[in-house]
């Protein structure tokens, strides 16, 4: 049994082929060549929202497929300037919205807003990292966070952003024990413990981030004993295909040791 740590540690050994087995998933390459195809036929933010696989697509890029039904919220965001501390974009807690604003700047760029080849790659690369963390939580859902964490993380900016995206604070609150009761002290009190732990421009050092991971897959996998899936996933065999099938049986049955 692959539990969350040996699964994310495999899956991140070489994160290239992991990227490349998730981009090779049929309903992501179909969905990549339809957005690669068409986004630059998109010359205003109407012709963005009436159609249905561009807007899909390019949500799930950023992490708003959650949202896709609040077509109202999501135009007004696309039609703020990301540059406007005082606009929705900056002003929504996640700051997820800025970064589809900034990327699909309709109220700044007009017509060019889809033709930028640097957009589009980030947009696809985007898609794939949240496609393989999709595939990955049907597995095992502490592997999904540790990945999720391990993207988003290092673009924060305060111990804020953590309050403000419940999976970062999930995985905090895990990695250190806190108790999940802490969300309903005052918000500064929140931030003050979270900025007690660590610091927020750690995350923007990649070891340091990987060992605030660990901790977080380790004890993931102490509170969720069962939570560990019973055979590799397709995803982490397509991914690490220079792994032999012997060795995950191996790992599967190995015990975390050491700090």
């Amino acid at each position: 049994m692959l539990n969350s740590t040996l699964y994310y540690t495999l899956l991140t050994r070489n994160f290239s082929k992991s990227l490349e087995g998730a981009a090779s998933d049929t309903v992501a390459k179909r969905e990549t060549a339809y957005y690669e195809a068409n986004i630059g036929k998109v010359k205003s933010i109407d012709d963005f929202m009436k159609n249905q696989r561009l807007y899909t697509y390019v949500l799930k890029a950023y992490g708003l497929s959650d949202m896709a039904y609040a077509k109202g919220l999501i135009r007004k965001v696309l039609t703020s300037d990301p540059s406007d501390s005082g606009s929705l974009a900056s002003t929504l807690s996640s700051g997820r919205y800025k970064a589809l604003a900034t990327a699909y700047n309709f109220s700044v760029k007009g017509a060019e807003t889809t033709i930028s080849a640097d957009t589009q790659k980030t947009t696809t690369d985007n898609y794939v990292e949240q496609t393989l963390e999709t595939n990955v939580g049907k597995q095992n859902e502490g592997a999904k966070m540790a990945l999720y964490f391990k993207r988003v993380a290092p673009t924060l900016k305060s111990a804020y952003g953590v309050l403000a995206d419940k999976t970062l604070l999930s995985v905090v609150q895990t990695a250190f024990g806190l108790s999940t009761s802490m969300s309903n002290q005052n918000i500064d009190l929140q931030a003050k413990t979270i900025n007690g732990l660590f610091k927020i421009s750690d995350l923007q050092n990649p070891a340091k981030l990987q060992k605030l991971i660990q901790r977080f897959t380790a004890n993931y996998d102490l509170q969720h004993p069962s939570s560990a899936s019973t055979t590799p996933s397709s995803a982490l065999q397509v991914s690490t295909p220079d792994i032999s099938q012997s060795l995950l049986t191996s790992l599967a049955n190995l015990k975390l040791g050491g700090s």
